[in-house]
């Protein structure tokens, strides 16, 4: 794979050479910096870049021949500045597409698979008809597939947070669950509302009705004693005479 990546970011290198080449010579500077570039003098290839970029902000391709020297030597993370500079300037289509597709080259290279996909991505609506581009974006989302993206602290703190409040919904739910479970097994006072003994109500002078009737009883009681001995003193006395001697 890295072989058809390099082969895919040399490929377009040599479409600029050939474009730089018909231009006027007023830049000096490019053309020798192709030059040193074919010739694999990164560094001196570099150095003309740079003076040609410097005299010519506005042209795109000295800052993508420069991408290209500046990768040469490794240096990635300056190549990919590089890059982003000519998309920045770049003016037409063809030249975006060619900065994109080193930058996802390069983020492949990186593991960085959803950045090559976006890049490869950017480099097709530019060109939709570059076939090499279209199938490193094919084999840059099956690699962004089958190796997703790690999440980060924050997205993992998220989650563990979410996660604990659904826990907690979940319980207090079968807590509540649980309750009216039991609340419909226990037998509920008619009427709807909890229903307390109520003292006997007091009868007339103050005296409660129970208490008149244990009073009352107790009276028979010993009307009936009083009576019971009356009838026993009536039994022991001799009988009177009902008749007078004359």
């Amino acid at each position: 794979m890295k072989k058809w990546l390099t082969y895919g970011l040399l490929a377009v290198s040599c479409m600029v050479w050939a474009q730089e080449q018909k231009e006027p010579k007023k830049d000096k500077d490019l053309p020798k910096g192709n030059r040193e570039y074919a010739e694999k003098k990164y560094a001196e290839a570099e150095a003309d870049y740079r003076v040609s970029s410097s005299k010519n902000p506005e042209k795109a391709a000295s800052l993508f021949n420069l991408g290209n020297a500046i990768y040469r030597q490794k240096q990635i993370e300056e190549a990919k500045r590089q890059y982003k500079k000519t998309i920045e300037t770049a003016k037409s289509y063809f030249e975006k597409h060619r900065a994109f597709h080193n930058l996802g080259n390069i983020y492949m290279a990186e593991k960085k698979y959803q950045e090559a996909v976006d890049a490869y991505k950017s480099a097709l609506r530019n060109n939709p008809d570059d076939e090499e581009t279209r199938y490193n974006y094919a084999l840059a989302k099956k690699f962004l597939k089958d190796n997703p993206p790690p999440k980060d602290k924050k997205d993992k703190d998220k989650d563990k947070k979410d996660q604990q409040q659904q826990q907690k919904q979940q319980q207090q739910q079968q807590k509540q669950d649980q309750n009216k479970d039991q609340g419909q097994n226990q037998p509920q006072p008619k009427g709807g509302q909890d229903q307390k003994p109520q003292p006997p109500k007091p009868a007339p002078g103050g005296i409660p009705k129970q208490r008149l009737e244990s009073l009352l009883k107790a009276v028979d009681n010993e009307e009936k004693k009083v009576q019971d001995r009356v009838n026993a003193k009536r039994e022991q006395a001799p009988p009177v005479q009902t008749d007078k001697d004359w």
